[in-house]
């Protein structure tokens, strides 16, 4: 969890927040990215959205995730719904940077899972940043299908499954 961390903090630095953003979390989860997001948007908001499911995580509910941001004195500034990420409730252009970490893949079917970036891209402003964290064999396939984006591999700190289940980064830019 430390390398997964880690990660986050220094790809949210690379994003170059400027404290105002409004930022949506696919696959929330207890909130780890959501939080480490939303304590760089003092002006901003960052959006959870998760089906709540425990088969993937456990302890996976809103209330956690609503206490964990509570904990971390962001609660002021993090929403979390429940919503399905291929079908998001969100208005074309709502978030400025749209972040997923290892949440994507759990989709069973390929074109679900491109209708989930393709809603992901939807729902960025024009020049809004995609960051996606998921098993590389995955991120290659969102970089292929949105045809743009740059894939950076996260190295044995984010490595589920040893180095053939290694995890990419992907970051697409939403055109303006």
């Amino acid at each position: 969890m430390h390398g997964k961390l880690r990660f986050w903090k220094r790809e949210l630095d690379r994003a170059a927040l400027k404290g105002d953003e409004q930022l949506l979390d696919l696959g929330c989860g207890r909130g780890a990215v959501l939080i480490e997001a939303a304590g760089r948007l003092p002006a901003g908001r960052a959006v959870g959205v998760d089906l709540w499911s425990g088969k993937d995580q456990s302890g996976n509910r809103p209330e956690v995730t609503l206490a964990n941001a509570a904990a971390a004195g962001v609660a002021d500034r993090v929403e979390v719904q429940t919503a399905d990420m291929t079908e998001l409730p969100f208005a074309d252009g709502s978030f400025d940077v749209v972040t997923s970490a290892l949440a994507i893949h759990n989709i069973p079917l390929r074109e679900r899972r491109y209708r989930a970036v393709d809603e992901a891209m939807r729902v960025l402003r024009p020049g809004g940043q995609l960051l996606v964290a998921d098993f590389w064999p995955m991120t290659r396939q969102y970089a292929d299908h949105l045809g743009q984006g740059t894939l950076r591999g996260l190295g044995p700190a984010y490595w589920y499954g040893g180095p053939r289940l290694g995890v990419t980064l992907l970051h697409a830019v939403k055109e303006r």
